[in-house]
């Protein structure tokens, strides 16, 4: 990251660009207007990674900065949220004068929400001891009684300690509406929590007036399929991770959805199921021809979909396709253009600052 770029009297100009090279990148697809979805220009990211340094009695967080090629202490970070900057120099205020914190840490992740939970790991080159579980309890104890709603996670090689949560529990706002989503450490998540609430958003508003069923491929914790629930007879959901699948039946039940069912199978295998390929143990007492799905969402991996998932999604009238590479997305449209017509097409500034790019379009057959 280009830490000199993160000035938010540039955010207007770099939004701008974006938006330029979208139109342009998709004006090959007849696509419609371009709606955009920009980002709040600070303190927008839910999750930030440090890496540690250590210099003599001193403790900071660095970041290398690649427009520089240099590393650069970092007390503040501007994209990252409210909270996680509020707690950055508290946390190394806390750590500096304990040996037994502070020995071989190199890296420091957080987690937050924007309904106030920070989860906070500490990664070391050593092996954690019964000191290091006082000490952070202590600490951990002590910013719960202010109030706030933080937890920690130890990590070292072959060893994890987990005090009390290895999550925290979201909730966005969608149309008004409370979704709840437990966020699981080390599993993906949304990174731009507004951003993320305006996916939502869009989302909903492009399926609307659905009939039948929906399937959802690549759905994490189901972030996507509880919000879409809504507005179909029933969401067919599948996700390879297994932490984020347990999150998914986690959301299901705390958000009193009845209508979403999860497949722990990837994308590739769902495809040969449904192509009759061959048998999965894992959707036994599943009728897949009981649902009858006629749109699709799919929200893929930077590599996009692969070409025989390509031909599985033109089965379907309409196409959900959100992407955080629009180069593999246009790859894709090459084989969806075929058969389907690009109707909606948006930006989410997911990225304030770099040359990444969110989009999401709706395909309808031709």
């Amino acid at each position: 990251m280009d830490l000199k770029a993160l000035d938010p009297a540039n955010y207007e100009q770099q939004l701008a660009e974006k938006c330029e090279r979208m139109r342009s990148m998709f004006a090959p697809f007849d696509a419609p207007e371009l709606e955009v979805f920009p980002s709040e220009p600070k303190h927008y990211r839910m999750r930030a990674e440090f890496r540690v340094w250590h210099d003599d009695d001193d403790l900071y967080y660095i970041m290398f900065d690649q427009a520089q090629g240099e590393k650069v202490r970092t007390d503040q970070f501007l994209p990252a949220s409210a909270l996680i900057n509020k707690f950055m120099p508290r946390l190394m205020e806390a750590l500096r004068p304990h040996e037994h914190l502070r020995r071989k840490l190199f890296q420091v992740d957080f987690l937050s929400t924007l309904s106030g939970e920070l989860l906070i790991s500490l990664l070391y080159h050593r092996q954690l001891d019964d000191a290091w579980i006082a000490g952070v309890r202590a600490l951990r104890d002590t910013w719960r009684a202010e109030g706030y709603k933080v937890d920690f996670i130890g990590r070292a090689r072959k060893q994890k300690w987990c005090l009390d949560r290895e999550f925290v529990d979201e909730t966005l706002h969608v149309h008004g509406r409370p979704m709840h989503y437990r966020q699981i450490e080390n599993s993906f998540t949304q990174p731009n929590g507004k951003v993320a609430e305006k996916m939502l958003e869009w989302a909903v508003d492009c399926t609307r007036d659905s009939h039948g069923d929906l399937l959802e491929l690549y759905c994490g914790n189901g972030n996507f399929s509880l919000a879409l629930a809504q507005n179909f007879d029933q969401v067919l959901a599948t996700e390879l991770a297994k932490p984020s699948v347990e999150s998914a039946q986690h959301n299901i039940a705390v958000n009193n959805i009845d209508n979403v069912t999860i497949i722990r199978m990837s994308a590739e295998d769902f495809t040969d199921a449904m192509n009759g390929v061959r048998a999965f143990n894992r959707l036994k007492g599943i009728d897949l021809k009981s649902y009858n799905c006629n749109t699709i969402f799919v929200d893929p991996p930077r590599a996009g979909l692969d070409k025989a998932t390509e031909q599985m999604v033109q089965g379907y009238d309409r196409i959900l396709y959100i992407s955080c590479n629009p180069d593999t997305l246009l790859e894709n449209l090459q084989t969806l253009g075929e058969t389907h017509k690009v109707t909606r097409l948006a930006l989410f500034d997911q990225f304030p600052y770099t040359h990444h790019m969110e989009a999401g379009v709706l395909l309808e057959r031709k």
